[in-house]
């Protein structure tokens, strides 16, 4: 299998790695690296070791980890010069490093490649010993002073500043050596540890509150800068990814000097990345961290974003998915620098095309889909993969003027079939479509692969940085093979890993399977983390690319639990959202003691958005959850005999319950205090009748949970059965304050005790619908219910 072979590869590796001086611990700890295993694989292979010398062979692991990846094609060079002994220590090795990684891939300069790494410039034992006395005799009287407190890096560094390329090994033996003959062996003194001076103590300052609760959520460790990970466009000559081919051949593409400079006058030596979705479908959470990753990281250093629709497929794009994606975008608070689609590069793609078929890197083949897939399975090349140049040039051209039919013809790249890599096994460049295009109108009947199109729009698009998922990685190898051939410029590839996050799916096929079989209510049902869904839901933009940022960039895989999406998202309304009262479940209250005919308004004073007017008289509603027949101490609700504060208003007691025949509590006798005399632990909200006699506005609240019972629902066999029947649970009966029957679409608000809530777009003036964003922290809650 697959991973017996692997671990075959990588016990011979370490055998080598031990072989050439290498300790078992620091061999095997190699060998756990992936990427460090299979560079040190390439260096022993073309060093042709073992056998060599330890000395030779730590030299060889030095080269193999700080090897500039600009200057890759020189590797075989620089190795013989270690194995032949022209480089014989650390010094000696690292200037040449530095020499290498300036030059890149230009041709070395011997001579300045050995003036630099110290060639014919070794010193001899006795010089160093001489360069040692003379450092000791300048520094006696700071040595006599300090004795052996005294830093012996400075010192070494007065031998290494004669000797650069010298064996300063040596050179600590003899400088130890020189010291002891000096001040002669430690004393008591010496071997104390020098006592430590201590700072000042702090008045800090005493907390205002040392009994308030503290937060349930912690907020989540946040990276200042995620984008410092990534290189600078300037820096943009490096090897990123050695192509391995089944012949022995390597190629390490980089960008030549002059390419780079002409690249970095283009666009002025800034950053350029792109947003490149499909127009065949919702974006959802996923993008967002996209968005985030590119439309940020250019934001963040001064550089520009294009919005590049990625349009290759006529069959599967529509104007609805284009004008969701302008949409989304403009809402999540990003301005693309231009809005550009792959198919305005059609004519472009094309002519690069006919420029790969007369490099003989493309033909035209016949193979039907079946038996491409086949001979890939098999490594077996195609029939037609070494027609003439010439053959393929005029099959190509028929195939653009619509003069082969769909499935009967395809130009595919001519890669390596034989590659340990699938994404090289000569992918396909065009295939036949006869469908009109959005964009293109039905110019075109031969279209490009997303293979063939991403990398070459990013390069003719100047993009610096090409930032993707990490399961695009090992389509690395096939993006740099392309633009190489064509001799292109090479943007830096980088893939982040995927947003995935519990309770939910992701995927654009589960995602449409849920929506076109009913199992919700469109693509922007608040249950999906479509960002239609999560923006009708009422998150904020803001606290989505908070959350985006918050959950960082890296290249390890990982699972997000929804509570931090949900923290981002509270924290924000937390601090924007309007407050108001909202009574899900409501019980009637009759205050005895009031005037029938009267209604006052009370102006609350909320600690976030405008105040507004609730009407207090002799009718209004309370939770029914909000009441008891039993009291207990550790209950602040209202129970017979009990008063509460209606929140804003004046506390109620009540003083009778009435019931149906069958038991069921249907009203509440109370009696307020005017002149608030009393002050009642609980505070609960409640909504009054706006005028004598008529009942506070009617809304439906739909309550969201989780769509799925399972954290991971795509580890479940039939993961359709785990959605979660109670995701979805409507009220059809609360009563809402008039601010919030008159408020805007999407408008969010904070039902005071119950939760974070937006207008939903099915709204009226007559018939409000809201939508439960998230519900409150616990810690807020308990202290709203005990009037904290």
């Amino acid at each position: 299998t697959a991973s017996t072979d692997d671990c075959a590869r990588m016990a011979d590796l370490k055998d080598k790695l031990v072989a050439i001086g290498l300790d078992e611990k620091k061999a095997a700890e190699a060998t756990k690296n992936t990427k460090l295993a299979a560079m040190l694989a390439s260096v022993l292979d073309e060093a042709g070791v073992p056998p060599c010398e330890a000395a030779v062979g730590k030299l060889l692991y030095l080269a193999a980890t700080k090897y500039p990846a600009n200057a890759l094609p020189h590797r075989t060079m620089l190795l013989k010069y270690i194995v032949d002994g022209k480089l014989k220590s650390d010094p000696m090795v690292i200037g040449a490093l530095e020499y290498l990684s300036k030059v890149g891939g230009e041709t070395v300069d011997v001579t300045a490649l050995e003036a630099a790494s110290g060639v014919g410039q070794e010193s001899t034992p006795a010089q160093i010993k001489a360069a040692c006395a003379e450092v000791i005799a300048s520094k006696k009287e700071i040595l006599m002073a300090e004795r052996y407190r005294m830093n012996v890096g400075l010192l070494l560094g007065g031998v290494r500043e004669k000797y650069p390329f010298g064996d300063m090994k040596l050179a600590k033996e003899e400088l130890d050596a020189a010291i002891l003959a000096l001040l002669g062996p430690k004393t008591d003194a010496d071997n104390e540890k020098p006592k430590k001076k201590k700072a000042p103590k702090e008045n800090k300052p005493k907390e205002a509150n040392p009994d308030q609760p503290k937060a349930v959520e912690a907020a989540p460790e946040v990276v200042a800068d995620p984008y410092k990970i990534f290189p600078s466009p300037k820096d943009n000559n490096q090897v990123a990814t050695e192509i391995r081919l089944s012949s022995g051949e390597v190629l390490r593409p980089a960008n030549s000097p002059a390419k780079l400079a002409h690249h970095l006058k283009t666009t002025n030596g800034q950053v350029w990345t792109r947003f490149p979705p499909e127009p065949n479908g919702y974006l959802h959470i996923g993008h967002a961290k996209a968005m985030h990753v590119s439309f940020g990281f250019a934001k963040e250093y001064d550089g520009k974003c294009y919005l590049r629709y990625d349009d290759t497929n006529p069959e599967a794009e529509k104007q609805e998915y284009i004008d969701h994606i302008v949409d989304i975008v403009s809402w999540m608070g990003w301005k693309p620098w231009k809005v550009t689609y792959s198919s305005s590069y059609f004519q472009e793609l094309y002519e690069l095309a006919v420029e790969l078929i007369r490099r003989d890197k493309a033909y035209v083949d016949h193979q039907t889909g079946p038996e491409i897939k086949a001979s890939r399975e098999t490594h077996t090349d195609s029939p037609w993969r070494n027609r003439p140049v010439a053959e393929s040039l005029k099959l190509f051209e028929e195939m653009r003027r619509g003069m082969w039919a769909e499935g009967t013809a395809t130009l595919r790249m001519k890669m390596d079939m034989r590659n340990e890599n699938f994404n090289m096994y000569d992918l396909i460049a065009y295939r036949i479509k006869f469908t009109e295009h959005p964009m293109a109108g039905d110019k075109w009947c031969i279209y490009p692969s997303y293979d063939y199109t991403h990398c070459l729009v990013d390069a003719l698009e100047n993009v610096t940085h090409s930032l993707c998922t990490l399961e695009f990685e090992s389509r690395r190898a096939s993006y740099y093979w392309l633009l190489d051939s064509l001799d292109t410029y090479l943007p830096f590839v980088w893939e982040y890993a995927r947003l995935n996050i519990t309770n939910t799916v992701l995927s654009k096929r589960k995602l449409n399977k849920l929506v076109t079989d009913n199992h919700v209510h469109g693509w922007d049902d608040p249950r999906l983390l479509t960002l239609a869904g999560l923006r009708r839901r009422g998150a904020p933009a803001v606290a989505l690319n908070a959350f985006c940022h918050g959950v960082g960039i890296t290249r390890n895989e990982n699972v997000i639990p929804m509570h931090v999406l949900e923290y981002y998202i509270r924290e924000n309304l937390n601090k924007s959202a309007q407050r108001t009262m909202i009574v899900l479940d409501p019980l009637r209250v009759v205050i005895t003691n009031a005037e029938p005919s009267k209604v006052e308004e009370i102006e609350s004073n909320p600690p976030i958005g405008n105040p507004y007017k609730v009407t207090f008289g002799r009718t209004v509603y309370i939770e029914r959850s909000d009441f008891r027949e039993q009291d207990s101490k550790d209950y602040y609700g209202l129970a017979p005999g009990k008063s509460v504060m209606l929140r804003w208003a004046y506390p109620i007691k009540c003083t009778e319950v009435i019931k149906d025949s069958g038991g069921r509590i249907m009203e509440l006798k109370c009696e307020y205090d005017a002149n608030k005399s009393v002050k009642p632990k609980g505070v609960i909200h409640w909504v009054g009748e706006p005028s004598p006699g008529k009942e506070p506005i009617k809304a439906e609240v739909r309550l969201y949970e989780k769509l799925f019972k399972s954290e991971d629902p795509n580890s479940v066999d039939e993961w359709l059965k785990d959605v979660n029947p109670e995701s979805l649970v409507i009220v059809r009966n609360a009563f809402v304050t008039p601010q919030v029957a008159d408020a805007a679409h999407l408008k969010t608000f904070q039902a005071e005790r119950l939760g974070y809530f937006c207008v939903d777009p099915d709204s009226t003036i007559d018939s409000p619908v809201l939508n439960r964003t998230v519900s409150l922290k616990e810690n807020l809650a308990v202290q709203a219910v005990k009037g904290k």
